[in-house]
């Protein structure tokens, strides 16, 4: 392709008319896309642009989250552990993105909040029903949220089904026990509606993997991509936190939380804490 004062030419075959075809702007619904970024400061802020993209971003990032971890949790009941550790992995590094985003975020100083926050009466991040989404089908359930969704049925709905349905570790030890493992039918027939709780049970059964490895190697791989998951979501959450610190210090939250002392006590929930106890066991 050749360049003339600076300027590329265009190839011939180049389509331009696009009267009667698909754009990258149709298939990507662009003008509704970009038309949903609607400042309500009064006079407009020049940073709440930024806030807003921020948190739409993050919502579509945990879309993706969900769809590949949902189905993640379908391959793990066809037995198909290859295929759900692939979108494992791509997980990941939608986190990783997730994670680093937030630095954008931090450009916001004290000052700049403080000039529009008033304007976003009591709504929050605490409100995302997709975050809660991935929280449940990691296996930190707690109906108490529920409510805080009433108002949008639609999410609401979201929510309570994936409640009752087994999260993505209930998956993984259903998987292990069809596999020959040992899993305790206690956690078989658990409640899948509460949050998956410490069993020691698990601990010498997630021992013999680990110190078997080469004979048990599927499961010692899927073993630690959980332990990445987990690992990455904590690193998300204290990145918020400190984000958070920065900007608003401990202030209470626009919907009605503590703030930065709510957000944490999320460091001290776990989704897998067998794959992590283990450890100990190890070597002993």
């Amino acid at each position: 392709m050749a360049v003339e004062n600076n300027t590329r030419k265009l190839d011939k075959g180049i389509v331009r008319d696009f009267s009667s075809r698909m754009s990258y702007a149709s298939y990507l619904q662009l003008p509704t896309l970009l038309s949903a970024q609607q400042p309500v400061s009064s006079p407009e802020h020049h940073d709440e642009m930024l806030f807003i993209i921020q948190h739409q971003t993050t919502e579509l990032w945990l879309k993706l989250v969900l769809h590949e971890l949902q189905s993640a949790a379908e391959h793990l009941r066809a037995d198909n552990l290859g295929s759900a550790l692939k979108e494992i992995a791509r997980v990941k590094h939608i986190q990783k993105t997730l994670t680093e985003q937030w630095s954008v975020l931090a450009t916001l100083t004290p000052t700049e909040y403080s000039q529009f926050r008033g304007f976003l009466g009591n709504s929050s991040g605490f409100q995302s029903s997709q975050y809660r989404a991935v929280e449940f089908v990691l296996g930190n359930k707690n109906r108490k949220m529920l409510p805080v969704f009433e108002s949008d049925p639609e999410a609401h709905e979201q929510l309570r089904l994936l409640l009752e349905a087994p999260s993505i570790y209930d998956e993984f030890l259903a998987y292990l026990h069809r596999q020959g493992f040992d899993i305790p039918e206690s956690v078989l027939n658990r409640d899948v509606t509460r949050a998956h709780e410490f069993s020691p049970e698990l601990v010498p059964v997630f021992k013999y993997i680990y110190e078997n490895a080469v004979d048990n190697w599927g499961a010692y791989e899927a073993c630690e991509e959980l332990v990445d998951l987990e690992d990455n979501f904590q690193l998300w959450r204290f990145r918020h936190l400190r984000t958070v610190q920065r900007t608003i210090g401990m202030k209470t939250g626009t919907g009605g939380s503590t703030g930065a002392a709510f957000l944490q006590k999320a460091l001290e929930l776990t989704f897998f804490p067998e794959l992590f106890a283990v450890r100990t066991e190890i070597g002993q």
